[in-house]
């Protein structure tokens, strides 16, 4: 197949470069610097995944939301033209979506057909409304413009992890390894997560039923309590000591990172419902054994390059964290 990914430079967009090409097919990457060469790349393509727009692991200013808004939402618009345009476009486009439109749930697993979307909750701080709104206005320009050639998907999908430096899962596995893997915040918020092996086996699964289309939850059938998936990367790692991260202290130190407590305070109980009732067969369901299996690649990886980094420098290696 012949398979395009706009924005696919990031950790996602890498993993499924990788998948696709131990696959054998071709994958061609686009930057949106290079937007006048998207029609070219996606005439007689297979599959378009967008996965453009800037990150959100960064500080919401007034900047900086203008900016991760346009460019998910101005990408889409500008592929729904295109792929329109083409005489033989894509057979399928998976665009990107994210687990955060659902509600702040403590109640109930949120699914497809009975989740109930988020957006002027009472008490919510003004940073979740802002992650609703993008997710509402990116599926709406999504799904806007009819592309009766090529169906679509937009791809609701929780944290990918994979053992990846500066993916989400090497950052809080960080903390785990300096000491303070403990609760993060009240710990009974929900994490969804997806193992990055079921992420990409998903995507295959989506390329090839036609049947599907819409809005698919990418997320493992059991999110778990903060307090719960914490102690299970700690039980992995093979530590029982973590010291807790209070709301106050994670505003505090979130500031100084230069990120958001919502990526980590926002409870999302989000479940797979169309994957599951249409059987797909995930490799790592539960967290417990998700966390052994990548923090046993973490720890070879890190070896691996540990040793090299000796052998080039015949001594001692200082890690620099």
């Amino acid at each position: 197949m012949r398979i395009v990914i706009p924005g696919g430079s990031g950790q996602v967009g890498t993993l499924l470069c990788r998948h696709f090409l131990g696959q054998g097919h071709s994958v061609a990457v686009l930057r949106r610097q290079s937007s006048s060469e998207w029609p070219a790349q996606l005439e007689d393509s297979d599959v378009c995944i967008n996965l453009a727009g800037r990150s959100v692991n960064c500080r919401y200013t007034a900047r900086n939301r203008r900016i991760i808004y346009e460019s998910r939402i101005s990408s889409t618009q500008f592929l729904n033209e295109v792929i329109g345009s083409l005489k033989h476009p894509p057979h399928v486009w998976l665009n990107a979506s994210t687990a955060t439109i659902y509600r702040h749930a403590l109640d109930r697993p949120m699914d497809e057909a009975t989740g109930e979307l988020g957006g002027g909750d009472p008490g919510a701080p003004d940073t979740w409304n802002f992650s609703i709104d993008v997710a509402k206005g990116w599926e709406q320009a999504f799904f806007s413009t009819p592309t009766r050639r090529t169906r679509k998907v937009a791809l609701r999908s929780a944290m990918t992890f994979s053992p990846s430096r500066g993916g989400v899962f090497d950052v809080l596995l960080g903390l785990v390894r300096h000491g303070l893997g403990g609760t993060i915040g009240p710990g009974t918020q929900f994490v969804s997560w997806i193992h990055e092996a079921d992420f990409a086996n998903a995507i295959d699964f989506l390329i090839e039923r036609e049947d599907f289309d819409g809005v698919v939850n990418l997320a493992s059938p059991h999110p778990l309590p903060n307090r719960d998936f914490m102690r299970e990367l700690r039980a992995a790692w093979g530590t029982r000591i973590g010291l807790p991260s209070p709301s106050w202290l994670l505003e505090i130190g979130t500031l100084l990172m230069r990120t958001e407590s919502e990526l980590v305070l926002k409870s999302r109980r989000v479940v797979p419902g169309r994957l599951a009732a249409a059987g797909f067969p995930f490799l790592f369901p539960d967290w417990p054994a998700a966390a052994r299996e990548l923090v046993g690649r973490w720890r070879r990886e890190n070896e691996s390059a540990s040793s090299w980094k000796t052998r080039q420098t015949g001594g001692e290696v200082r890690w620099l964290e």
